[in-house]
């Protein structure tokens, strides 16, 4: 059983490492299209390999803390760090809970294919609305289900729509960076 599980962390960090992945939407195109201010501080919610942490941890002097629940996926964060020179990346191994951030104290929570698989998906949202500053930025990045042929419980963008806005956030933006995938950023309101 354990075998299977590092051959299939394997397969997943391939993937979410590939060119075709970058080349279907860079990190540094979404970074262009989200409000992101030199000195923020960034939550990357299930950070994985990095994909955003790193990018987004040279445009701020800022905190950027790389959330996961797979400590092997920190650890590559932990290398591409050091190998990039970047001081600001903080790796927190776990869930919202070990974020030990006093609420209001995140700019921008950034999160990239991962809302699908937390259910439910309320606390989690107020969680990370209580985090954020008061004008602060949730920047969701997720697969637009195409028809009954998708497995796993995606949610499709008006289904996140109505769920951000229950928690108390304002959609500012809507992008379709490509055909599967949809982006929002949505802003805390009081």
């Amino acid at each position: 059983m354990h075998h299977s599980h590092g051959k299939h962390s394997k397969s997943k960090v391939s993937y979410l490492e590939s060119p075709e992945r970058s080349k279907e939407f860079s990190p540094e195109q979404l970074l262009n299209m989200i409000p992101l201010k030199e000195t923020d501080s960034i939550l990357d919610f299930g950070a994985g390999t990095g994909y955003f942490s790193i990018p987004v941890a040279k445009r701020t002097t800022g905190d950027v803390y790389a959330l996961d629940i797979d400590p092997a996926m920190l650890e590559i964060i932990k290398e591409k760090a050091l190998k990039e020179q970047l001081t600001n990346i903080v790796p927190i191994q776990g869930s919202m809970e070990e974020l030990s951030s006093p609420d209001g104290t995140i700019d921008m929570i950034i999160a990239s294919l991962v809302l699908h698989e937390i259910q439910p998906l309320e606390p989690l949202l107020q969680q990370m609305r209580n985090v954020l500053k008061k004008e602060g930025h949730l920047i969701c990045l997720e697969i637009e289900p195409k028809g009954s042929a998708d497995k796993g419980p995606r949610i499709n963008l008006e289904g996140m729509e109505r769920k951000m806005k229950e928690a108390g956030f304002q959609i500012t933006e809507k992008y379709f960076p490509s055909e599967s995938l949809y982006m929002l950023v949505a802003q805390k309101t009081d």
